[in-house]
C-alpha cells in the first residue's frame, strides 16, 4: 500500500523520538542531520513531542559563531512501556520508562506441556501485574504493552497464526490477553523485536543492513534492510530457521525435515549432544536451559565433549549464516537470544571460523559477526518499542493522522 503524507509524518515523529532517546540530550540541528529531515520539519515534530510531554527542553549548547542551540531530551517520567517476551520455556516481562531504562522485571517459567493459550495468557497477565506493582506505576502512565510471541503473527488482527513448537493455529492472542490486561496491546514476534532492539541500542545501531540471528528454542533471523525493519508482504520475513539445511534430515515441528532450527536451536543442540555422548551428565533430557547452561560451564573448563558439541553446532550455524551473508550482504550479523548469550564467545569464535569456510569472500569481507551487546532482554526491549510506536500513532489517529500500525487491544483504550 502506498504511504500517504500522513503516514510519512507519523513515521518521522517516531524516528525523531527514537533519535532523541538514543542521543539525549540533542539539538534540533543534530536531529535533522541524523534523520535526513529538514530543520523545519524536525522543529515541528519536536514541538509535537514537547506538547505530548514525551520530551523536555534541557538548556542550550554553544554553536560555532551562532546563537546557542536549544537542547531536548527524552522525558523519562513521561510514561511507561511494557515489553513481553513469550518464549517456549518462559515468559519474561520488563517495564521501562520512556528512556527505555528498565524499572522492573518479572519471570514466569513454563514447564513442558504448559503451552495451551489460556496457560500462556495466565503467565503473561501475572508477570505484567507484577512489574506494574514493583515499579509503583499508575495505570494511566502505562502507554502500552508490546507482546512478542514465537511463530507467525498477524499484527492487524492480533492473531498468533502459527507457532509450530506449540502447534498453535489462529489463536486470538491479543483478545485473550485483553480479558486480563487493561492496557493497549500490540503483537509481533521475537525476530522483529530483536532486530528493533539492535537497531535502537545494539550492534545494528547506525548500520543500514543487519541480520539478527535469534538462537533460542526456536531459531530465526530478524532483518534490517536499508536502515529499517524488513517484515515482508505478510510479516513473515526471517523464518530462516525453517529453511532446509540437511536434505532428509531431522524432523522439525513445522512438518519438514532438515530445518536449520533442528540443528542449532536448543533442542537441536541437545540432540547434537545426545548423538555424540548419549550418557553425558551434561544432558538434562527435559530441561533445555539446564542443558545449555551445563554445556557453557563445561566449555569453560575445556571439557572435550562440550567443546565438540559447540563446534558441531557452529558448523551447522556457520553454513546457515553463510547463506544469509551471500543473499543479503549485511554489514553485521548479530547472534542474539538466550542460547547465544549463554554459549557466548566460544560459540562466536567457532561460528566465525565456519562462516569463513562457506561464505563468498567479497560479502564476508564487509560483514562483522558479533554477539548482542544489549545487557537486558533484547526481545522485551524490542517489544516495548512496538508499544511506543503504537502509542505515538494512536496520538496521530486522535489528531487526524492515519494509523499505520494495527489498533491496540484494550478494555480501557478509547475506540479507534
Amino acid at each position: 500500500m502506498k504511504r500517504t503524507s500522513r503516514d510519512i509524518r507519523t513515521a518521522n515523529r517516531y524516528e525523531v523520538l527514537r533519535q532523541i532517546i538514543a542521543e539525549s540530550p540533542t539539538s534540533r540541528q543534530e536531529l535533522a542531520a541524523a534523520t535526513g529531515l529538514s530543520l523545519a520539519t524536525v522543529a515541528t515534530l519536536v514541538g509535537e513531542l514537547l506538547d505530548l510531554r514525551m520530551i523536555t527542553e534541557v538548556g542550550f549548547e554553544d554553536s560555532a559563531g551562532g546563537r546557542p542551540r536549544g537542547l531536548v531530551a527524552v522525558n523519562a517520567a513521561g510514561g511507561a512501556l511494557i515489553g513481553v517476551d513469550i518464549a517456549e520455556t518462559y515468559v519474561h516481562v520488563e517495564l521501562f520508562d520512556l528512556a527505555l531504562n528498565v524499572l522492573a522485571r518479572a519471570d514466569e517459567d513454563m514447564r513442558p506441556g504448559e503451552s495451551r493459550p489460556e496457560q500462556v495468557v495466565g503467565h503473561v497477565a501475572t508477570a505484567v501485574g507484577s512489574v506494574v506493582a514493583q515499579a509503583g506505576v499508575e495505570a494511566a502512565r502505562v502507554l502500552g504493552v508490546g507482546v512478542s510471541v514465537p511463530g507467525q503473527v498477524d499484527r492487524d488482527t492480533g492473531i498468533a497464526e502459527y507457532a509450530p513448537n506449540w502447534n498453535w493455529h489462529d489463536v486470538p492472542l491479543l483478545d485473550l490477553l485483553a480479558e486480563h490486561i487493561a492496557y493497549p496491546l500490540y503483537l509481533d514476534n521475537p525476530l522483529r523485536a530483536c532486530a528493533v532492539a539492535e537497531l535502537w541500542f545494539g550492534a545494528a545501531r547506525g548500520r543500514g543492513d543487519a541480520v539478527v540471528v535469534n538462537l533460542g528454542t526456536g531459531v530465526g533471523a530478524g532483518l534490517a534492510l536499508g536502515g529499517g525493519l524488513h517484515r515482508g508482504v505478510s510479516n513473515s520475513a526471517g523464518e530462516w530457521g525453517h529453511t532446509t539445511l540437511v536434505l532428509d534430515g531431522r524432523l522439525c515441528h513445522c512438518g519438514n525435515h532438515g530445518c536449520v532450527e533442528t540443528y542449532v536451536g536448543a533442542p537441536g543442540i541437545m540432540q547434537n549432544l545426545r548423538e555424540l555422548s548419549p550418557q553425558s551428565t551434561l544432558l538434562h533430557p527435559e530441561d533445555q536451559t539446564a542443558t545449555i547452561d551445563a554445556l557453557a560451564r563445561a566449555v569453560a573448563t575445556d571439557d572435550p565433549v562440550a567443546l565438540k558439541v559447540v563446534r558441531d553446532t557452529a558448523r551447522y550455524l556457520g553454513a546457515g549464516i553463510s547463506d544469509l551473508i551471500n543473499l543479503l550482504n549485511p554489514e553485521v550479523v548479530v547472534l542474539s537470544s538466550w542460547v547465544a548469550s549463554r554459549l557466548g564467545e566460544p560459540l562466536l569464535g567457532e561460528v566465525r571460523a565456519a562462516v569463513a569456510r562457506h561464505a563468498l569472500r567479497r560479502p564476508l569481507a564487509a560483514t562483522e559477526i558479533v554477539l548482542s551487546p544489549i545487557p537486558t532482554d533484547p526481545v522485551s526491549l524490542g517489544a516495548a518499542t512496538f508499544a511506543l510506536e503504537g502509542a505515538l500513532q494512536s496520538v496521530g489517529q486522535r489528531t487526524g493522522t492515519k494509523r499505520t500500525t494495527p489498533p491496540a487491544r484494550s478494555r480501557t483504550a478509547p475506540p479507534s
